[in-house]
């Protein structure tokens, strides 16, 4: 995970000011980044006394709840998706049956016994079909049974296990009435079509309080035009997308669903971190189309694989979330069900959590290295890079942009999570309004702007969330809260309980019976948003979204009668550029060079010529450090045509020389690849299958270093046998790969969740942080590895069991055949005394128990 200690953090400035005044930034938070002003000493003096009368007072009396986590009807501050905002998009989207939702908002359809669509339609056909898709082990619903519920006896994954799945009769949490009657105007809306309960629910939306940045903003008035002279809804469609939900966060048909109701209208949906089922890959083009078009390359490289990577139309490299900027994704182990730790290639039951960094990424240059990757494993695909709205990040995209990178996506602080606790949500991240106003200005500045597509998220609802993001620059928009409220979402906020009682975001089988929500729903809710765009681009005299975006002369800041509001000062959202005719949006002509592996190149040709004759057949090559990402393009086009791989010595290469940057990234089963020579940093990154042999020229000195740091990153499968030492973080990751090398630098076999790692030489510390599943055999004859692993998940004990001690003695003989490695060789001479030195790490039996007693949180004392 990384080691950080308080001394990283000292003077270490990390973080904003939002909405206080100069004067009390210069005084108290010297140096602290604050872009917009806000209240001074006066306001927060008079707080402080308010609070502590009320604390104080002479009568003692009940404290108010300020409703800073759970929407309060009284006196609690505003939510944004608080429940008559929740009532009026459940109405348009159609999930509850119309007599559910209160049509004038009065409250009355809260006190109505909640009956969803769903539910009624399986009472009107004394049918219990399947939800919308398939529950483990069933075959999908026919179309007129969509929708459908299926009551499930029981809990667990759907494979007779209940690890971590909580109790069937455990109590569902029960949100407040209120919240439930807000939960149906918009769904009403979308499922019968009617545009003017969307319209209610936008009304609510842009009625209510200064909430956002955007609502101190106002749209200028212009000459309109006709709206039969605006682009049609699906080409504004198109530049929608879903936020990152994984599967694992929501549950299997919420998260089909929105990839479905993506694909209806031609947006994208993001399949989030967790990875992605195969069979939703090769659903593309049908009529019910699941597969995500965006594929989230987070931290923890949960379910990457080249066969994931292959059937994207975009890679989303994730370098950090806009709802908690500093912290990896995380998902409690009673979310973990068999059929995530399947995708993620984990552990049932043990929480997930990405790792801050990516540590394949220590620079802009790693990025650069890493779309590089991507983009030679899919030749076809666009990279993406999300950013989170922060001071200078228009610095930080610009260089983004030169890593060749074909889109930016700045995330604000509202994005939502379906997994973590409050504790990582709340005072995190800025407004997207500020991130996206700085990547404006500084691509422009940098004349980079015509060259990248920039997105924006972080709590879009309405057309003119749409319409003045892409006045202050956006290209393209992500829904994330609003499209979950579309299939069903009720605003609970337990989605890290696993507790969600509409199906939304669970992975109990008996609560995923009960979601209600459908593709056309969602798609409905999108389409209504874009009508809602036109009608704004109409009234402005503007004919499409290329014609508005960055043109923030449109934009003025109003005056909201809030005098704590009504402090902020926009002005630097709305600077123009200093060049009137500088292009303010993406430009589709602007040709871009694509990176290139030649010798990958070669390789792909050669071994797919030899694929085609039959037999077996070694392709040589010479290698140069200049010779990045070998093999992925082959490992890619194996993943497209046969998923999991060819069978094994299907394709043979062998190299000499010095290898670049991820040799053997996202190499595929069946193709071996050998080096005599060395490679640089990230061999086998994102391996799949497949084998990767390194052994040093005849005559080597001996006691070589013949590979860099972070070897096997997020591999899910295949084989390294290397015959000298590897740098830091060995195995970092690892999945589901068998290695063997003979030494490995600090902090190896991190994070591993599956596989076996054989370590014949000398080894630094903190081997083993974080491992929760997999194991590792460590040649220990110093008794170094007491004061070297670490044991907060793991421990080390000799191998003594029969099965272990085969296993093991199999692995060094089969090095020794495969490199000629004289160490193993000197190993085996004596194995009997050999094996006494081993050491096998493995993680503790309690595990998934001490999960559960903390939480699903990594590293928790034992």
């Amino acid at each position: 995970m990384g080691i950080s200690t308080v001394d990283g953090y000292r003077a270490a400035q990390v973080s904003e000011a939002l909405g206080l005044a100069p004067e009390v930034v210069a005084m108290c938070l010297r140096d602290t980044a604050s872009t917009v002003g806000g209240v001074g000493f006066a306001v927060l003096g008079a707080d402080a006394l308010a609070r502590h009368a009320q604390g104080y007072a002479d009568e003692e009396a009940k404290l108010d709840e300020p409703g800073w986590i759970r929407f309060r009807k009284r006196g609690g501050e505003y939510h944004a998706n608080n429940p008559d905002v929740v009532d009026a998009l459940q109405a348009a989207s159609g999930v509850v049956t119309a007599e559910d939702a209160d049509d004038d908002g009065d409250g009355d359809g809260g006190a109505k016994p909640r009956r969803r669509r769903a539910a009624a339609a399986k009472a009107e056909s004394g049918d219990g079909a399947g939800a919308n898709g398939e529950l483990d082990g069933l075959e999908p619903a026919p179309p007129e049974d969509q929708g459908k519920v299926l009551i499930l006896p029981g809990v667990g994954d759907g494979n007779g296990n209940g690890a971590g799945n909580g109790d069937a009769d455990a109590p569902l949490p029960t949100p407040d009435p209120v919240e439930l009657r807000a939960a149906h105007l918009l769904q009403r809306a979308v499922g019968e079509g009617r545009s003017e309960l969307y319209d209610k629910f936008r009304d609510l939306v842009e009625s209510r309080p200064v909430t956002e940045l955007r609502d101190l903003l106002e749209i200028v008035d212009r000459e309109p035009v006709p709206l039969e002279e605006i682009e049609g809804p699906y080409e504004i469609t198109r530049r929608f997308s879903t936020g990152a939900m994984s599967h694992g966060a929501l549950g299997k048909e919420a998260h089909e669903t929105l990839a479905m109701a993506m694909n209806m209208i031609g947006g994208r949906s993001n399949c989030g971190e967790g990875g992605e089922d195969p069979y939703r890959f090769r659903t593309r083009g049908m009529a019910r189309d699941r597969n995500s078009r965006i594929k989230q390359i987070a931290s923890g490289r949960f379910g990457v694989t080249p066969e994931y990577c292959a059937f994207a139309d975009e890679l989303n490299i994730k370098m950090a979330q806009g709802s908690k900027p500093g912290e990896g994704g995380q998902l409690p182990g009673h979310k973990v069900s068999n059929e995530i730790a399947r995708l993620r290639h984990t552990q049932p039951g043990v929480g997930l959590i990405s790792p801050p960094p990516h540590h394949d990424i220590y620079s802009i240059e790693d990025l650069a290295q890493l779309i590089f990757d991507l983009k030679q494993v899919n030749p076809q695909v666009e990279v993406s890079v999300k950013l989170v709205a922060e001071e200078n990040v228009g610095t930080i995209a610009a260089g983004v942009v030169k890593a060749l990178a074909e889109v930016v996506q700045v995330s604000g602080n509202n994005g939502g999570t379906g997994a973590s606790p409050l504790s990582s949500i709340k005072h995190a991240g800025m407004p997207w309004e500020l991130g996206i106003a700085d990547t404006q200005q500084a691509l422009i500045e940098n004349e980079l702007r015509d060259r990248v597509r920039v997105r924006v998220d972080g709590g879009f609802r309405t057309g003119r969330d749409v319409l003045v993001a892409a006045l202050l620059g956006a290209d393209e928009y992500s829904f994330g809260t609003a499209a979950m409220i579309a299939e069903g979402c009720i605003m609970v906020r337990a989605c890290h309980r696993d507790t969600c009682p509409t199906g939304v975001a669970t992975q109990r089988p008996n609560l995923r019976a009960k979601f209600s929500g459908t593709p056309e729903g969602v798609a409905q809710y999108l389409l209504f948003v874009a009508e809602d765009v036109r009608q704004l681009l109409a009234s402005l005299g503007l004919r499409s979204l290329d014609e508005a975006i960055g043109r923030v002369e449109l934009l003025r800041q109003r005056t909201s009668g809030d005098a704590r509001a009504d402090t902020i000062d926009l002005a630097p959202l709305l600077v123009p550029p200093a060049d009137a005719e500088a292009v303010r949006h993406f430009v589709t002509h602007v040709p871009i060079q694509r990176p290139r592996s030649e010798l990958d190149e070669r390789l792909l040709a050669d071994g797919f010529a030899a694929l085609w004759e039959g037999g077996e057949t070694v392709l040589e090559y010479e290698i140069t450090n200049a010779d990045r990402t070998v093999g992925a393009s082959l490992g890619g086009a194996i993943g497209l045509e046969w998923g999991d791989g060819l069978p094994p010595g299907s394709v043979t290469a062998r190299f000499t020389g010095a290898a670049g940057q991820s040799f053997g990234a996202f190499l595929a089963e069946g193709v071996t690849l050998e080096l005599v020579g060395e490679a640089n940093d990230y061999l086998g990154k994102g391996q799949g299958g497949g084998r990767i042999v390194v052994l040093p020229p005849a005559g080597d000195a001996g006691d070589p270093v013949l590979a860099g740091n972070t070897v096997l990153y997020g591999a899910t499968a295949g084989e390294v046998f290397l015959a000298g030492t590897v740098g830091e973080r060995f195995a970092v990751r690892n999945s589901g790969a068998t290695a063997v090398v003979e030494g490995a630098g600090d902090h190896a076999c991190e994070y591993m969740t599956g596989g076996t790692c054989v370590i014949l030489g000398p080894f630094g510390y903190n081997l083993g942080a974080g491992m929760t599943g997999g194991q590792a055999y460590v040649y220990d004859p110093d008794g170094m590895l007491a004061s070297r692993l670490n044991p907060q998940l793991v421990e080390a004990t000799r191998v003594g069991d029969d099965a272990q001690a085969a296993e093991l003695l199999f692995l060094v003989e089969w090095h020794r055949e495969l490199t000629g490695s004289a160490l193993a060789g000197d190993m085996l001479a004596d194995w009997d005394a050999t094996l006494r030195c081993f050491w096998r790490v493995a993680p503790v039996d309690e595990i998934a128990r001490i999960e559960r007693a903390n939480e699903g949180l990594l590293g928790a004392p034992r």
